[in-house]
């Protein structure tokens, strides 16, 4: 019989949640496909070859496990629990996305009103008169 480790521990040993609690909200909420199926309970066993699609970020994930792991280990360590089939995208900038609202306006130094800094030395030149 193959070997088998709870989807929500494989999760968070490879890195891709902070807490293994996160993770096992993660999956309650129905958010994850193993090899295309929906999955709502955390104890799922998960075996190597499995296939995972979630969201992560503004990303979706497709993964393939190649490792079930022994612990939580450094991110290089983690990264050998898994072949990215699809890599995020790179994020577009906030000015090639049109529907992000303009930066605030700038101005010059010394334009302007003033602020509370340049009151208060303005206040102090006058009181030495």
């Amino acid at each position: 019989m193959t070997e088998a480790r709870r989807i929500d521990q494989w999760l968070w040993y490879a890195r891709f949640f902070k807490s293994r609690s996160l993770a096992t909200k993660f999956v309650a909420a129905g958010r994850l496909r193993v090899n295309g199926d929906l999955i709502a309970k955390a104890h799922h066993g998960l075996r190597e070859g499995d296939v995972l699609t979630f969201p992560k970020g503004p990303d979706i994930r497709v993964v393939r496990v190649e490792a079930l792991g022994k612990r939580r280990g450094p991110a290089p360590e983690a990264q050998t629990l898994y072949t990215d089939l699809a890599p995020p995208e790179p994020r577009q900038r906030a000015e090639d996305t049109p529907d992000r609202p303009a930066p605030a306006a700038r101005r010059e130094p010394g334009s302007g009103r003033p602020t509370k800094a340049e009151r208060r030395a303005t206040d102090r030149l006058r009181a030495q008169d």
